[in-house]
């Protein structure tokens, strides 16, 4: 017996060389990854400009205005915290909500249009804010009672910052400038 006779495979012939890649698929594939990169540059740049991630829901504003600008992170949850035991149904309340501008919206739909049924969804919607905001207020109050005379202070600090903050937004706004947001 030879040496080509004993050895596995022996006398077939060699495997083909694998395929090489076409070049479009490659600058596809080179494309993909350059329009992967921008937006993720995007996406970083949009992060960066707007100070970093979008606010938890305990951290956002709660209608407020300058007022709840100047509430820091301890505030928030404490007022969250005060809400949510006021208004244990909550997520209720935020159906109900979804139901009002459910009715906005197919009146402002509807053939023939009926202003006057427009005027009553908004009536609506307004006074479940309205109600909304007169119990954030009530429970904004109670709480900077509570608060120590340097956390009170602490906070008229920041309202008066934000309330520079927003008189010059609006000042801009004003003469036509764009205040970068």
């Amino acid at each position: 017996m030879t040496d080509a006779e004993t050895k596995p495979g022996a006398g077939l012939p060699p495997p083909p060389p694998p395929p090489r890649t076409r070049g479009w698929i490659r600058a596809l594939l080179v494309m993909s990854l350059a329009i992967n990169l921008g937006v993720a540059g995007l996406a970083v740049g949009a992060f960066v400009k707007a100070g970093g991630p979008p606010p938890r829901m305990e951290e956002r504003d709660l209608g407020l205005g300058p007022m709840g600008d100047a509430l820091n992170r301890d505030d928030r949850r404490a007022l969250r915290k005060a809400f949510l035991a006021r208004f244990p149904e909550l997520k209720a309340g935020r159906a109900a909500l979804q139901a009002d501008f459910a009715a906005l919206i197919g009146a402002l739909r509807a053939e023939p249009f009926d202003p006057a049924a427009v005027d009553a969804a908004i009536q609506v919607i307004a006074a479940r804010n309205s109600e909304r905001l007169a119990s954030i207020r009530d429970i904004l109050s109670d709480y900077l009672v509570t608060l120590s005379p340097e956390a009170r202070a602490a906070f008229a600090d920041r309202l008066q910052a934000s309330l520079r903050r927003d008189d010059w937004k609006a000042k801009a706004h004003d003469r036509g400038e764009d205040d970068g947001s």
